[in-house]
């Protein structure tokens, strides 16, 4: 593990000298590499300036109390002694995680879609409710939210809708919210007070950018045609709703969003691109069987992965037995502290397996 914090810091050092140089702002494209590169190793290599100077501090002080005989300082030493030797610990735990393979899409923005499951209309105002909760998690996050794609029901709830999540480390955070969520509740159009059970499936996908993804223009059929529903006269009186066919995967887009066809030409390709590298990614996922299923939040999209209990007012993460009774706050975008829950249990199953390995 030294050699490798070494390697880093010897790196860090000299990007921090390019870096310094007057001509590298003259290439952008370098200069933000760069910038990005020195962002990422900045966590680490402050965790290992800090214990190499705890560990010179034990040094010294083991020093020192060879040789001092003054009790009052002798006292001192000691404690500072405790002190470094325990930050030691705290910070060779840190450095293991910061080390730990990165997420290749952590920083990337995110494309989240809601599709209600089982349950026919409680299912679709349950799916309603967590685009709302996931709406307010991303405010409290000061991200951006644009809504790409939208099928409502008459009564307030939604068959699906999708959405992007435009923010720094969007995808880190939002990945462990994709699975099946289920909730359990007297519905409102439920006149006989039983407690039904139904469900919707999330899945989030990381935002891909052109060159993540080549999509060949022989294999799209775009056809346009009016928006249907509700969305003003410049909406419906216009061909600017805009379907995109994948025939290879026979992926089909419908963007209807916007006013403008060009727009939505825009939100369905991105859309497209998003969901053929979500499929190369599982097709690479499928062949780490092992990996991914030691980890949270990355198994497969059938997997239930948290209860909605309301009569109990609980909530329940099934993935990491987490059990929180505050339903309306969570509801109302509360959710770091499951987030948190599960980030924290996924970096020690890969801890696990890294010090297996080793």
């Amino acid at each position: 593990m030294f050699d490798k914090l070494e390697d880093l810091l010897h790196r860090f050092e000299e990007i921090m000298n390019e870096l310094s140089e007057p001509n590298v702002a003259n290439d952008q494209k370098r200069f933000t590499s760069l910038m990005k590169e020195q962002s990422d190793l900045t966590p680490i290599v402050n965790a290992y300036k800090e214990y190499k100077e705890c560990k010179q501090t034990v040094e010294d002080s083991l020093e020192l109390l060879e040789s001092e005989s003054d009790d009052d300082m002798r006292e001192m030493l000691k404690e500072e002694l405790s002190d470094a030797k325990k930050r030691i610990a705290e910070l060779e735990d840190t450095m293991k995680i910061l080390l730990l393979p990165k997420d290749p899409n952590d920083d990337k923005n995110v494309i989240v879609e809601i599709r209600a499951g089982a349950g026919g209309d409680e299912a679709a105002l349950f799916a309603a409710e967590i685009y709302r909760m996931y709406i307010h998690y991303a405010e409290s996050r000061r991200w951006k939210v644009e809504t790409m794609e939208m099928e409502e029901i008459g009564i307030g709830g939604m068959k699906s809708v999708t959405f992007m999540i435009t923010g720094q480390g969007a995808y880190s955070v939002m990945k462990y919210e994709s699975g099946v969520h289920r909730v359990q509740r007297v519905p409102e159009t439920e006149s006989g007070g039983r407690i039904h059970t139904s469900t919707i499936s999330v899945a989030v996908l990381p935002e891909a950018e052109e060159v993540d993804v080549v999509i060949d223009e022989k294999d799209i059929r775009i056809d346009v045609m009016r928006a249907s529903g509700s969305g003003g006269q410049c909406v419906n009186t216009t061909d600017s709703a805009v379907r995109l066919t994948h025939m290879p995967t026979g992926i089909v887009i419908y963007s209807q969003t916007e006013k403008s066809q060009i727009q939505n030409k825009a939100k369905a390709f991105a859309l497209l691109r998003a969901k053929l590298y979500d499929l190369e990614q599982q097709k690479a996922h499928d062949a780490e069987a092992d990996l991914r299923r030691s980890q949270v939040g990355t198994g497969d999209r059938s997997e239930k992965i948290r209860t909605y209990n309301f009569p109990q007012g609980r909530v329940t993460d099934h993935r990491i037995n987490l059990t929180l009774y505050k339903i309306d706050k969570i509801m109302d975008g509360d959710i770091q502290e499951i987030i948190d829950a599960c980030i924290a249990a996924d970096q020690a199953a890969k801890l696990l397996k890294m010090n297996n390995a080793d």
